[in-house]
């Protein structure tokens, strides 16, 4: 319980320490959001408009910080992050409602399939070392690991998207399909998804692969795992049990950030392949100097980050209970 409770600490404490930031950052630089749309307009700049376009973005010159920190604060607990610049006149929380599912389903999916098909062959590899499958699969996807990610994906679109014609080469959906809950339009988006997928699962199986073999390795020189041996068990329930229990977790943290990352989305990938998850808002924002949409992106990944950390150290001390120790 006492381990519980400092991990809730430290995510609250951490948790306040990034909204304060995600706060400050903005109100240090120079304008605002109403500064910036304006100034996409040679010329001189309207009082009025300016005036009126604060009112829209809720920016109050005249608020003192602290009470602007405070407004802030509940603005966050309902949900409001203001209005997106680059979307203007939607709010922000309208468009990454709208682009977070495309995200969760393809970098997600991806980043859990990647985790257990790297355990699962790390583990085999490292039990049957010196067999085929530890000689062909873990140099294969530690190869494809090193590929960056803009080329392996400008490589699968030229060979089976212009050249083959198999696959569709950019998008979520054609956008000749009508966007509905139906059986066509699931196969279209999955269609679409196959190659950002692919991509992604290439160039990141490969690390769990060599890590999960590599602590198995270790783990396997244990002196449980050769008492186990001794008493007669079974090479599956040791290998299991005893072997991939222990050398799963280190990956754990490493595999609780990779979901925490997965709202950010794969950037690089959903840029090439124009796919509408917020990797790619993520980058609009950026170019459009959309501090609005920045913040609640910004806060939205740290929170997800946060979660998934705590859910793993929650997990190992469960799995490891020599985590919680106190002393």
């Amino acid at each position: 319980m006492r381990f519980v409770v400092r991990r809730v600490a430290f995510f609250v404490a951490t948790l306040w320490a990034a909204i304060t930031i995600n706060f400050l950052i903005p109100r240090l630089m120079p304008g605002n959001a109403a500064i910036a749309m304006l100034g996409r307009y040679r010329g001189r700049i309207n009082p009025a408009a300016l005036h009126a376009l604060e009112i829209a973005f809720g920016i109050n010159t005249h608020q003192g910080l602290v009470s602007a920190y405070f407004s802030y604060l509940g603005n966050i607990v309902r949900g409001r992050f203001g209005t997106s610049l680059t979307f203007f006149p939607d709010a922000v929380m309208h468009e990454v409602l709208q682009a977070l599912p495309w995200t969760l389903g393809l970098v997600g999916l991806t980043t859990i399939l990647a985790f257990i098909a790297g355990t699962l062959i790390g583990l085999i590899s490292a039990w049957r070392r010196g067999g085929m499958l530890d000689g062909v699969l873990p140099p294969i996807f530690v190869i494809t690991s090193a590929f960056p990610y803009f080329w392996l994906a400008l490589l699968a679109i030229w060979l089976f998207a212009i050249k083959l014609g198999w696959l569709p080469e950019n998008g979520g959906y054609d956008v000749k399909t009508n966007v509905a809950w139906s059986w066509t339009f699931i196969a279209d988006v999955i269609r679409h998804s196959i190659l950002p997928a692919a991509t992604i699962l290439a160039t990141s199986v490969g690390g769990w692969i060599l890590t999960m073999r590599n602590n198995t390795i270790s783990v396997l020189a244990e002196d449980y795992v050769r008492m186990a041996r001794a008493k007669g068990l079974s090479s599956w329930r040791i290998m299991w049990t005893y072997a991939g229990r222990n050398a799963i977790l280190p990956n754990l943290t490493g595999f609780a950030m990779s979901l925490g990352f997965v709202v950010s989305g794969a950037i690089l990938v959903e840029f090439v392949f124009n796919y509408p998850g917020v990797g790619w808002m993520f980058l609009q924002s950026v170019e459009n100097q959309d501090y609005a949409l920045m913040q609640g992106l910004f806060l939205m990944i740290t929170v997800a980050v946060l979660v998934a950390i705590l859910a793993a150290d929650i997990a190992t001390a469960i799995l490891d209970p020599r985590t919680r120790d106190s002393r």
